[in-house]
């Protein structure tokens, strides 16, 4: 039966369907928890040596976790759609794929990475109980899921509209018009220049940070009283999006202005507010994150480098590695130890420090402060550096907080909306990539017609569309839930794992979709695959994402 036949009476069947999916995965994953946590316990406590023992188990939970997620976000878009009467043809086949396909996937093999698959067994489970308790939803999609008719027809869809996003994405007026004024912006100021700015590794130019300062980027999350705009993080995900179509370098200048607005504005006091939050809010200053040294990474508690107090300033001595931007940063939230004798993450501190404005000829115009760029495959625009300080001094009002030995708490505080942001990043990206796949796969004639007419290609391309969508409506979930005030570290983490693995099928794919000139640096794919590298490993790399989702999970449980 031909979908276009299905619709008048099975969208209310769909919802249905995938809210029987969701029931049927959560007590999967009940089970799977309580199998998992059995194995890293001891005496009833969960044992971190042998959660590491246990990382494919622990990592596969995680991976479960966040398909049960996507599922259910998946559903609710469907259900919220279809009461607005927004429902077509489009966003029902976008529904019917990805839900088809991830719930094929729970059973044959949840991908973490290329090479590794998680599947039943490695979780305690029997594998036929699974495919048994999902045979009601697989039995209904075996003909209307993920079908290649379905996907052809996907491929058309999208062709026909030719369009980033394909399908509504459920978002209310507001902030379909915040997607528009960032789209335009993208399309016209950021698309034209961006392979130039990847292949020079040049600078973004002034010219375009202060456009992003003058539509309100920097401040967007601010409060009206500190010069910003007031709104929300979904409104966040919307421009991070769009802006990171055009380039993630130009998403990504907004990521420092969220993370050190969001310390300032949960930690700060009211004197550091009062002077920092205004001028980040309108790109008067710009600031950037020093957190990571050689040899740490993610385990912050290791942390060296040492702030000591000398009358009115604290003296810093240490080196800081991969710090985005640091050039033309006026202000770092740089991560210190303090109180070299409290063990972990009671000895670090938070200072904001000043500094002045670099260039390429003397990117560090300050005392004590020096650093060597360090030259990457993508995610350019704003450069990488390793940073040595010896005797830098930070005023010691700028204590965050005014208390030492609060840093990593503060921190803390940020990763939430860091982890959504760097999300929503990654859909842009993964947006990009699909656009330049289609547009390839449209003009490039193979054997009388354009390759998009062949099925492994137009395959591609319909997964690509319903990935995004499924990594979208989990991230603006996990905006959702920050918004009105809900922890949602778990769904954020979610969102990050899942989002970034959405960006670098689709750059891979566009890639292949490309052929040979998709190797060629000429073509905006090869860049768009680089810079989807990335997002699995910063912010988080995926295996400590994966970690630490496993341990909430199962804490949760006890």
């Amino acid at each position: 039966m031909a979908l276009a036949e299905l619709r008048a009476d099975s969208v209310p069947d769909l919802v249905s369907l995938a809210q029987d999916a969701t029931e049927a995965l959560e007590s999967i994953l009940a089970e799977a928890t309580f199998k998992v946590r059995s194995r890293v316990s001891t005496d009833g406590k969960i044992d971190a040596k042998l959660v590491d023992r246990e990382q494919r188990a622990a990592h596969g939970l995680a991976w479960l976790a966040t398909y049960v997620e996507a599922v259910r976000q998946l559903g609710a878009y469907a259900a919220r759609m279809n009461e607005a009467g927004r429902f077509r043809e489009i966003e029902e086949l976008v529904v019917r794929i990805g839900l088809g396909e991830y719930l094929a996937q729970v059973v044959g093999g949840i991908p973490m990475s290329q090479t590794e698959f998680v599947r039943p067994a490695d979780l305690g489970l029997d594998t036929v109980e699974v495919a048994t308790r999902l045979k009601p939803a697989l039995d209904a999609l075996e003909t209307t899921g993920n079908t290649p008719a379905n996907r052809a027809r996907l491929a058309e869809l999208i062709s026909e509209h030719h369009t980033a996003t394909p399908g509504d994405c459920g978002l209310d007026e507001t902030l379909e018009q915040i997607r528009d004024e960032m789209r335009k912006f993208s399309d016209s100021e950021v698309i034209p220049q961006a392979h130039g700015w990847h292949l020079t590794n040049s600078y973004i130019p002034y010219e375009i940070v202060g456009q992003v300062a003058e539509l309100g980027v920097f401040g967007l999350t601010i409060p009206e009283e500190y010069g910003g705009m007031a709104l929300g993080k979904e409104s966040m995900c919307v421009v991070s999006e769009e802006l990171s179509r055009g380039y993630i370098g130009v998403g990504s200048l907004g990521t420092r202005s969220e993370i050190a607005a969001e310390l300032i504005l949960g930690s700060g006091t009211e004197e550091q507010k009062a002077k920092w939050l205004p001028k980040i809010a309108s790109g008067e200053v710009l600031p950037t994150a020093v957190f990571t040294e050689p040899n740490v990474g993610s385990d912050l508690a290791s942390l060296k480098t040492r702030a000591v107090r000398d009358g009115d300033v604290y003296k810093v001595n240490g080196n800081k590695t991969w710090i985005t931007h640091p050039v033309r940063a006026d202000l770092m939230t740089l991560l210190v130890r303090t109180n070299p004798k409290e063990p972990g993450y009671q000895g670090l501190s938070m200072l904001l420090a000043e500094k002045a404005r670099g260039t390429d000829e003397d990117p560090f115009p300050v005392p004590g402060m020096s650093g060597t760029e360090i030259e990457v495959l993508g995610y350019r625009g704003m450069k990488e550096y390793e940073i040595a300080f010896e005797d830098f001094e930070v005023k010691a009002e700028n204590l965050l907080g005014g208390v030492e030995g609060q840093g990593f708490k503060q921190l803390m505080k940020t990763f939430e909306a860091a982890r959504i942001q760097t999300a929503a990043r990654a859909i842009g990206v993964a947006e990009a990539a699909m656009e330049e796949g289609l547009r390839y796969a449209e003009t490039r004639i193979q054997f009388g017609q354009p390759i998009l007419a062949f099925p492994r290609v137009a395959d591609k391309i319909a997964m690509m569309a319903a990935e995004i969508m499924i990594a979208r409506q989990i991230t603006y979930h996990a905006a959702r839930e920050k918004d009105e005030g809900k922890r949602c570290d778990l769904e954020a983490g979610m969102a990050k794992l899942l989002a970034a693995r959405v960006a670098w099928a689709a750059a891979d794919n566009t890639v292949q979709i490309h052929g040979g000139n998709g190797f060629a640096l000429e073509y905006k794919a090869s860049r768009l695959l680089c810079d989807a590298r990335i997002l699995s490993i910063f912010e988080g790399a995926a295996e400590i994402q994966a970690q630490v989702i496993a341990r909430r999970l199962m804490d949760r449980g006890n």
